[in-house]
């Protein structure tokens, strides 16, 4: 029985869960100047527990091929990827504001 998920229903391989978390999340994306005038790309807004913030990350560091990390709820990508980011997000199943 530890083979069904306990929010849908369904069997693990079949388990939307993950899907419908990120399709309710909203994310917003901005750009920040740091020190020494470094731009990154802030991705935020991304909090239901269901959703990986590290693999996220990671697929958008190697997607953008940039460096970046996944601290504080906050998803933080080295450069000016706003746009290439938000198109990303969208394609993983996201609503990018």
């Amino acid at each position: 029985m530890s083979d069904i998920c306990e929010k849908c229903g369904l069997p693990k391989q079949l388990c939307v869960c993950e899907t419908i978390a990120r399709e309710e999340q909203i994310v917003h994306i901005k750009e920040e100047k740091r020190k020494f005038g470094k731009m990154i790309t802030v991705i935020s807004g991304i909090r239901d527990k269901n959703i990986d913030l590290r693999e996220i990350a990671k697929k958008l560091k190697n997607r953008l091929a940039c460096g970046g990390t996944a601290k504080d709820g906050q998803i933080e990508l080295q450069g000016n990827h706003s746009r290439t980011a938000r198109e990303e997000l969208k394609k993983m199943g996201f609503q990018v504001e």
